[in-house]
């Protein structure tokens, strides 16, 4: 080993019943090195961290930390050993202030009590000089951004750990901004000696911050390079196995399927201190897409659409239809589907199979005293886990066992099974790996194709641009203007974005 080597795993072997999620994989960090984990959804990431952390036994290997053995039984031993993880969904107690949730466990205490004042000196210190942020710590946590959430959590990994900083997918609820100053925090922590394992499907964050790269590939390691000397096509090549050149965003034209015929149209559709009004139309077979920063209101206009929301005011009309009072059985039985922003909380049931999870929104349709045979309920779940590729050994296997891009694509099956007319994506590609991107756009456009209208939601512009037909920007809540054709661009989202063009006020027809 060499004399800079932090945390070592040799010959790490990891199965579960029908599945080897990891097969004689190594990997090594070095101190003060930010190292990218990479690989598709199922590729075994996961899996390794679980069994550095503790979460996992090991069924082969060793591991070593500053040179010594190790084997972690639990994630709160692996915290003292100094490994400390933080994860994409924030595992935080929202009631409680900053200071708290820093030192929940660890409270100082003074005369058998907690040292309050004390604690509050020891959190303002902590996020000051580790991570250069100063709050009022005494806030709930509630009251802050999901960044500075996020940095909480990260601040209370900081100070359990004495050098192994894991971080699992910290970038995907957080804005361009919030990503840099993500990254001056990693890079502060990284001088002081920290070594950092960084795991994300943003390939440009990646380049950006990372100093080597270990790829795996079907729970086998593929191999580990300095990130300067790896190309972006090299790098996504060897996670999906093939050689890959970056899609042209040019793919997205299908004007020509698009009706002229109005599927549904709203005016004026508005929740008080969640949405000011929202004038759209979506037409058979097209494409819209929703843009914004985050706290823009796409999942809030997405929600008052499905009816998740009850409007104050506004018109909604499906089909010539006028809808008085939306709700989702309603949203259900007229033809529209909902992928949600939280697949997590709003998504996935994570104790039922995979097939009961697709089946909720088609039993929900044809009514609860109308039992889907068990017979129909393994054909539908056999065609889409064929159609998307659903990397599982059974279709019975709880959905809390798979990874996230393939939990995503559970949930989208289960709308496709409704045959929808119109699908609400809301970030149906956060989390998921470069390859069930790919798929989850073709599949977009193919839908499209058949005449489905699709409402599609996305952080990340670039694929905004390459997917819709129509984009309308928001910003601060409000609908500030639209982009058609040719004219849907980055740039020009962007633009709209910076330049705040004005409240919208007319419905596109």
């Amino acid at each position: 080993m060499n004399s800079d080597s932090l945390l070592v795993a040799k010959g790490i072997s990891k199965g579960f019943p029908g599945v080897k999620a990891l097969s004689n994989v190594d990997f090594s960090l070095r101190k003060g090195e930010i190292h990218s984990l990479m690989g598709e959804n199922g590729a075994g990431k996961s899996t390794l961290i679980k069994v550095l952390t503790g979460i996992l036994k090991k069924d082969q290997g060793q591991i070593y930390l500053e040179n010594s053995l190790i084997s972690p039984a639990s994630a709160e031993e692996a915290k003292r050993l100094g490994i400390s993880t933080v994860y994409q969904e924030v595992n935080l107690c929202e009631n409680l202030s900053v200071a708290e949730n820093i030192y929940i466990g660890r409270e100082p205490k003074k005369n058998g009590r907690i040292d309050w004042k004390e604690m509050y000196r020891k959190a303002e210190v902590l996020l000051k000089e580790k991570l250069n942020i100063e709050i009022d710590v005494k806030r709930t946590l509630s009251s802050y951004s999901t960044a500075i959430q996020q940095m909480t959590a990260i601040a209370k990994a900081v100070d359990t750990s004495s050098g192994v900083l894991i971080l699992d997918e910290p970038t995907s609820s957080l804005d361009k901004s919030e990503v840099q100053k993500l990254f001056e925090v990693m890079k502060n922590l990284k001088s002081r000696g920290m070594g950092i394992i960084f795991v994300s499907h943003f390939l440009d964050q990646v380049f950006e911050i990372s100093d080597r790269i270990t790829v795996l590939r079907n729970g086998q390691l593929i191999g580990e390079y300095q990130t300067s000397l790896l190309t972006r096509n090299e790098l996504v090549s060897k996670m999906i196995g093939k050689e890959w050149i970056e899609p042209l965003l040019s793919q997205k034209k299908h004007a020509a399927n698009i009706s002229k015929k109005n599927f549904l149209m709203v005016k004026g559709l508005e929740k008080k201190g969640s949405m000011n009004p929202v004038h759209l139309s979506i037409k058979k077979g097209e494409v819209l897409g929703l843009a914004g920063l985050l706290g823009s209101g796409r999942t809030e206009t997405a929600k008052l659409l499905f009816g998740i929301d009850a409007s104050d005011n506004g018109t909604l009309v499906i089909e010539n239809e006028k809808i008085h009072s939306m709700n989702p059985k309603l949203a259900i039985e007229k033809g529209l589907g909902f992928c949600p922003e939280d697949r997590k909380t709003e998504g996935i049931v994570g104790e039922l199979t995979i097939r009961e999870n697709m089946m909720l929104a088609l039993q929900s349709k044809r009514g609860i005293f109308n039992y889907i045979p068990l017979k129909e309920q393994k054909k539908i779940a056999e065609k889409y886990i064929k159609l998307l590729n659903i990397k599982t050994p059974d279709m019975e296997e709880k959905i809390e066992n798979l990874s996230g891009g393939n939990q995503q694509k559970v949930i989208l099956s289960r709308w496709l099974a409704t045959n929808p007319s119109l699908l609400i994506m809301d970030e149906p590609t956060r989390g998921v790996d470069i390859g069930s991107k790919l798929e989850i756009r073709k599949l977009i456009l193919d839908l499209a194709a058949e005449g489905v209208s699709i409402l599609f939601i996305s952080a990340e512009l670039e694929e905004v641009a390459a997917c819709c037909d129509r984009v309308i920007v928001l910003r601060d809540r409000y609908q500030i203007g639209q982009l058609e054709g040719e004219k849907i661009s980055v740039k020009n989202i962007l633009e709209l974005i910076s330049e705040g063009a004005g409240v919208v006020e007319s419905v596109h027809d």
